[in-house]
């Protein structure tokens, strides 16, 4: 970090020195800090239909926290400090809840003996590299930022689901910014939401996340036929022991039926016999 003292202060130890050595002293010691960029910006929802999932996310320490430090190569130059880790998880969490039924934060990283909270799988970002493009017109503010993440999705025992690396590209879209600091900010909020829009088409159409989606599609379609077999089964059950209840009941007014016909019939014949004597 740069020393930062004011005019009066460099005066009173440099009384020696002229004027114009002690401004210049000034301004080496004004430019000798770095130019830091608290990355922030607004990142859309995505419109769609969620994939059916419960997915937790873990975001590693060093992601939580990320930034990219660039040392200055001369004098002229400045050193530059852009911290992307709020923004990348404000971006990820919009994005994440957008594209899955629910999102659950993850306690901890997923491992043996874990108690972690039950979802589907988990997703684990990194961001292996992070790039920056100084403009080549000192007066044009043009920055370009590239960066390559690396996923992994595991389940909450920790076992590997897939694993893949993915790159995010962002330009800074207008030469008319007021300083290099917003330059550099609107370029990384253009490679974040190039990430978010990367991801979104490209999860679904990955070897080893398609065979997991479809894994899991056809664990839901055997419980529901399961489902549907007992829900089959019971109704089945219901109706025969209905027809057994039905048939009983038949029977029942058969046997009354004939009864009540032999006792009227008994009734006849006694009347008659009393009739002859």
């Amino acid at each position: 970090m740069g020393v930062l003292l004011s005019l009066s202060t460099i005066s009173r130890h440099s009384s020696g020195l002229p004027l114009a050595a002690v401004l210049l002293l000034a301004a080496l010691l004004a430019g000798c800090g770095p130019k830091t960029v608290n990355v922030q910006g607004q990142f859309p929802k995505p419109l769609m239909d969620p994939l059916p999932l419960k997915i937790g996310i873990w975001y590693p320490e060093d992601f939580r926290t990320h930034e990219f430090y660039d040392e200055a190569k001369s004098r002229s130059e400045s050193d530059w400090v852009v911290e992307t880790g709020p923004a990348q998880v404000k971006m990820w969490d919009t994005v994440l809840a957008g594209m899955f039924r629910e999102l659950v934060h993850m306690p901890a990283r997923p491992g043996p003996k874990q108690m972690s909270p039950v979802v589907n799988a988990v997703l684990i970002p990194h961001v292996d590299e992070l790039q920056y493009a100084i403009p080549k017109q000192t007066n044009v503010k043009v920055y370009e930022i590239w960066m390559r993440y690396r996923f992994e999705l595991v389940t909450t025992g920790g076992d590997p689901i897939a694993e893949w690396k993915m790159p995010a590209y962002g330009k800074t879209p207008t030469a008319f910014l007021q300083s290099d600091q917003e330059a550099v900010n609107l370029a990384a909020v253009m490679a974040l939401r190039d990430a978010g829009a990367n991801f979104i088409t490209s999860f679904p159409q990955l070897p080893a996340v398609r065979d997991f989606l479809e894994s899991r599609n056809q664990t839901v379609g055997a419980r529901y036929a399961d489902d549907r077999q007992f829900v089959g089964a019971r109704y089945a059950g219901d109706r025969a022991q209905s027809a057994l209840l039905q048939g009983r009941a038949d029977r029942s007014e058969s046997v009354g039926a004939r009864y009540a016909g032999d006792r009227a019939q008994s009734a006849l014949l006694q009347g008659a016999g009393g009739g002859k004597s």
